[in-house]
C-alpha cells in the first residue's frame, strides 16, 4: 500500500534524522513508527507495545536484553496454545 503523507519541512526534517539515526530508510522507519502506535491484534499486543516502547527508550544492555526476553515468553505463552499439526 502506499501512502501520502504531507509534513511540515520540521516534521520532515526530524523524521528523515531519526530514520538516519537508526540505519533505515524514511518508509522502513515509518513503517516501524506506524507498528509501534497503531492499535495491534492479540491480548498481548499492547504489553508488546508497551515493552517496545521502553525497549527503545533506555539503549541500556540489561533492559534491552529483559525486554527482548519478555518478548519471547509472550511469543512462546501464544504459541503455546495452539494445536499441534498431525504428521
Amino acid at each position: 500500500m502506499n501512502v501520502t503523507l504531507n509534513l511540515n519541512r520540521e516534521l520532515e526534517i526530524r523524521l528523515r534524522q531519526a530514520a538516519k539515526h537508526c540505519g533505515v530508510s524514511v518508509d522502513a522507519y515509518t513503517a516501524q513508527l506506524l507498528e509501534q502506535h497503531l492499535p495491534g491484534e492479540g491480548r498481548g499486543a499492547d504489553l508488546v507495545a508497551v515493552l517496545q516502547s521502553w525497549m527503545d527508550e533506555d539503549d541500556s544492555g540489561e533492559q534491552r536484553a529483559t525486554g527482548d526476553y519478555l518478548v519471547h515468553a509472550l511469543d512462546e505463552d501464544r504459541l503455546s496454545g495452539q494445536t499441534p499439526k498431525r504428521r
